[in-house]
């Protein structure tokens, strides 16, 4: 071995020593030239010449291409589906309205985010929360198909060569490094959540094709290897084409870098048609992995997406891989032995997934059957499948869509506390049975509610979300807590009028009267914080803290009166135990009801500083406040 201090002690010429180095000189050379980025053709074909086996550098640039375009993949779809945001959502439940709408939405919705697992990942955790129905997800998941062979139209580019500037400003290696230094920018400087999100997505895609081109520098020293090209010769039997494709994708979870890693090894010369059509057909099957995954832990109903999924797959595969090698068998085809290249494998990847679309749209309804058949229904479990059900944990993968089902479930949970306050103060009118045993099921949903909800939007608080997602979280953890209590309070007023009713208490005619004041005043304060909150209402918030404030008047006006009757025994003391009890509920759950408003008024503005607020409306001169708690105050005046 000879280094530096050889050629001074030993007097060796530099040509010697550059002949001793020369292979790891290329190497270097080949390292600087991938992070470079630079494609000079000379260069490309004498590291060929000096390097006509893999070594272990090769075999790093490989992996380190795959980690950069499996990273570049996550990175991209996280920003499309930041930048989508809830319009996912929205989008996935508008397929549900016919079949041809769900194809085009599954392809747009894929397009849109770069993954068809996540699309079939969504559709598991809707299903399983119970959000659409399974018949509705047959459409998207076959339009998901489509909308997955994008990708490879965009990496195939890599495989342009021409001098030709406008031709070679389509290759994505001349201009990702533009879109990176562009993304990188707008991350560090815009203000805007969604230019910072088209930032990431264009930092995720100049990641992608980095990684893509290391691939296929990495396979470059192949070409003329005699063992790869025995290799690749096995792969000439379609059954084993179509499994390797199949391990090889449920691998690495992901098709569309699947398929690029084909594509980097066509572009060695070495892979023929008839090699790369069984594997894209297994790649098709191993893609389904992530969806077989994401069914564990869920209904039935939910897992019969994977089977759906798989099927479409599996039969598009199976049919066509038969047709494929009968066709060859009998008459021939003329391309199987004739290279491919990376546009071709997209030709065939697009191809292949239309044809399969084409041959079971007809049958979307036997796809469903078949569903049924595979995983059967049995009386118990249709029994546990009607159980409530919660937002499901896959949702997790996709933010945005968790948030907006949270906010879906967080105005249920509102609603049900309103109600169940407002039947709980009509049972002390006229108590009934079977409207108390209502009131304790529904607060005990309020308390599943808010163990639930909390883990979970505590666990979304973690995700890289945009601004007006992370205010949406923000508001749903500040008021959810005030549900739950609301739905306490009123199992307390349905405790004092169970009181009531059994020992047979009656209340005066002016305690009655007085009672029906608050009571209405009460229900009009649920009723607009429920609105303002179901309906995101700044506005509306506002009313609600004047009203707050007469609810209080009213009550301390009740209270005082109260002691007066005490006095003079138009009210016995038991009663006034169980009236006392009364108006401490109704001014907690004003109190609540102010919590909520707040909650609405500050995450608005990105900020939530309820004493602040609170000093800020009742100073005095604020003419809106006192306006708006004067004509309160007329509409619920207790008479005298």
């Amino acid at each position: 071995m000879h280094t530096l201090s050889d050629i001074i002690e030993k007097k060796l010429s530099f040509s010697e020593f550059y002949a001793k180095r020369r292979e790891n000189l290329l190497t270097i050379v080949f390292l600087y030239d991938i992070i470079t980025m630079n494609s000079n053709k000379n260069l490309i074909a004498e590291k060929n010449l000096g390097c006509n086996n893999m070594d272990v550098f090769s075999i790093f640039t490989l992996c380190g291409g795959l980690a950069f375009f499996l990273f570049g993949m996550n990175t991209l779809s996280s920003g499309l589906e930041k930048m989508a945001g809830g319009k996912l959502e929205a989008l996935l439940k508008k397929a549900t309205s016919n079949s041809f709408l769900g194809l085009l939405l599954g392809t747009a919705i894929t397009v849109a985010i770069q993954s068809s697992s996540a699309v079939t990942v969504m559709l598991v955790g809707l299903v399983n929360s119970g959000l659409i129905d399974l018949s509705r997800t047959v459409t998207v998941i076959m339009g998901s198909n489509i909308g997955k062979t994008v990708m490879a139209w965009i990496t195939s580019l890599s495989g342009i060569q021409s001098d030709n500037f406008f031709l070679r400003l389509c290759k994505p290696e001349s201009f990702s490094p533009l879109l990176a230094l562009i993304g990188i920018i707008l991350i560090m400087m815009a203000k805007s959540d969604k230019k910072k999100s088209v930032g990431t997505i264009l930092i995720g895609f100049s990641i992608l094709m980095y990684g893509m081109m290391l691939m296929s520098d990495s396979m470059a020293p192949l070409a003329e290897n005699d063992k790869f090209k025995q290799l690749l010769t096995m792969f000439s039997n379609p059954v084993l084409g179509v499994i390797v494709g199949a391990i090889f994708t449920a691998i690495i979870q992901s098709s569309a870098a699947s398929v690029g890693i084909l594509q980097a090894i066509a572009m060695s010369g070495n892979v023929t048609y008839g090699m790369a059509i069984p594997i894209i057909m297994g790649q098709n099957i191993g893609t389904c992995i992530t969806a077989v995954l994401s069914c564990f832990g869920v209904n039935k109903d939910a897992k019969r997406v994977s089977v759906i999924h798989i099927s479409f797959n599996l039969i598009g595969t199976v049919f066509y891989l038969t047709l494929y090698v009968i066709i060859d068998a009998v008459i021939g085809i003329s391309f199987t032995n004739n290279a491919i290249d990376a546009f071709g494998i997209a030709i065939v990847h697009s191809i292949f997934n239309i044809a399969t679309l084409l041959l079971l749209y007809p049958f979307k309804k036997q796809l469903e059957k078949l569903a049924y058949i595979v995983i059967k229904d049995n009386p118990d479990d249709q029994a546990a499948q009607e159980v409530y059900s919660f937002i499901d944990v896959r949702l997790l993968s996709t933010p945005s869509v968790a948030i907006r089902e949270c906010n879906a479930k967080c105005k249920k949970m509102a609603n049900l506390a309103k109600d169940t306050t407002i039947n709980s103060m009509a049972l002390v009118k006229a108590y009934d049975e079977k409207s108390a045993k209502k009131i304790v099921e529904n607060e005990d949903l309020l308390d599943l509610y808010e163990d639930k909800l909390g883990t979970y939007l505590v666990q979304l608080s973690g995700k890289n979300i945009s601004e007006p997602d992370n205010a949406s979280v923000s508001r749903q953890l500040h008021t959810i807590g005030d549900f739950e209590r609301i739905g306490d309070h009123a199992m307390n007023i349905l405790e004092a009028a169970e009181e009531i009713h059994e020992k047979k208490l009656h209340f005066s005619e002016k305690a009655r009267k007085e009672l029906d004041v608050l009571f209405n005043a009460l229900t009009e304060i649920l009723n607009t914080t429920m609105d303002a909150y179901c309906e995101n209402s700044v506005m509306k918030a506002k009313q609600v803290e004047p009203l707050e404030e007469v609810i209080d008047y009213i009550i301390l006006e009740i209270k005082t009166r109260h002691i007066q009757r005490l006095k003079q025994g138009e009210c016995s003391i038991e009663l006034g135990f169980v009236l006392s009890d009364l108006l401490t509920d109704c001014e907690r759950i004003s109190d609540h009801c102010s919590n909520v408003a707040i909650a609405i008024i500050e995450t608005s503005q990105l900020t939530y500083d309820a004493h602040e607020y609170l000093n800020v409306v009742k100073r005095a001169g604020n003419k809106e406040f006192e306006d708006e708690y004067e004509s309160y105050k007329q509409k619920y005046s207790i008479e005298t």
